[in-house]
């Protein structure tokens, strides 16, 4: 197949440019374990049987990953049987290996529940893409075909390749396994150039991948973005992460996950010039962007969408509400 050419991938839609049908959108200021507690409350109807959660957990000593002690209280009080679910990596790294896996999730602190590496021992499962121009089918981690439901807890960032990690990226590439699936995603076959795909066709790939997972699992996935710590550095960057400028926002869940990256995107371009800059520099040079139209092709969800406050009695609010009281960023 032949890439997509001019799909505009670093142009930013205004809201008031798009059409369609609305999802709703929650919000809250409150970056605490409280306040992941109380948005996970208002999308976890459909999370029923085995519940996986879908984390970035980080490389060795990532510092912008999303608190621990969260996780863990939102675990212990909503989810005492569910599990972290992840895969290896396509790069060597401290992830690349199940063994490697294992060392990095102790070294990080994740070690409060299981956490399960799907595709230990290199196994796999072929999810159909439906609707696809890149693909058919879509390796993923085998023990995603385990659970019934999945949350997807994301730490919202930049990220060198895609510009951005929201929902999409976590599953789209967190759910593939680390030799079939990523492979797939990031290199043309029989090129020796491991990130041999960029750009439109990158994140057209990405996204067919992230629709396998949430076509499999129908009404039972649901999303939650933390806008904290957004390096322009994706997590599986660690330490060597650049430095945060971007101010803090809150975190945002919705049960649509284009309406959820829709409005991480939205609240990120919504800040002041200049606390904004970085980040959407980063998303529009590596046009990221293209994440979220081709979601909406793709038929995966709505780009418009009602932003509900659950810190102000459930009042829908406009974006420039939601970042009214943000405090510009400081080392």
């Amino acid at each position: 197949m032949k890439p997509t050419a001019g799909v505009g991938g670093e142009h930013y839609i205004p809201y008031s440019e798009r059409t369609g049908e609305k999802s709703v959108v929650y919000f809250t200021r409150d970056l605490s374990a409280e306040g992941l507690k109380k948005i996970y409350d208002r999308v976890k109807e459909n999370m029923t049987g085995k519940i996986g959660i879908k984390l970035h957990t980080g490389e060795p000593h990532g510092p912008n990953i999303i608190p621990r002690p969260w996780v863990e209280n939102l675990i212990k009080t909503e989810l005492p049987e569910a599990s972290i679910v992840e895969t290896n990596t396509y790069y060597d790294g401290g992830r690349y290996t199940t063994a490697q896996h294992l060392e990095t999730l102790k070294t990080n602190g994740w070690t409060f529940c299981p956490v399960d590496i799907m595709d230990d021992g290199e196994q796999t499962v072929a999810f159909p893409v439906k609707g696809g121009k890149w693909f058919t089918e879509m390796y993923m981690g085998k023990n995603l075909e385990n659970y019934n439901s999945l949350f997807v807890l994301t730490h919202f960032k930049g990220h060198t390749m895609g510009g951005f990690g929201g929902s999409a990226k976590n599953i789209g590439i967190g759910c593939a396994d680390g030799r079939i699936g990523k492979a797939m995603i990031h290199t043309v076959e029989g090129s020796a150039e491991q990130w041999s795909i960029s750009k439109e066709e990158f994140m057209e790939r990405m996204m067919e991948s992230a629709k396998a997972v949430v076509d499999h699992f129908g009404k039972n996935i649901t999303f939650v973005n933390v806008l904290r710590n957004m390096s322009v550095s994706c997590d599986c960057e660690g330490t060597a992460a650049q430095p945060v400028v971007t101010p803090n926002i809150g975190i945002v869940a919705s049960l649509d996950i284009l309406a959820v990256d829709q409005a991480s995107v939205d609240l990120v371009y919504a800040l002041k010039d200049g606390d904004r800059k970085a980040l959407v520099k980063r998303i529009q040079s590596r046009h990221g962007l293209r994440q979220l139209t081709y979601m909406k092709e793709l038929g995966m969800g709505n780009d418009r969408y009602h932003l509900i406050d659950i810190d102000n009695d459930d009042k829908e609010i406009t974006l420039q509400e939601a970042v009214k009281e943000v405090v510009p960023f400081k080392a």
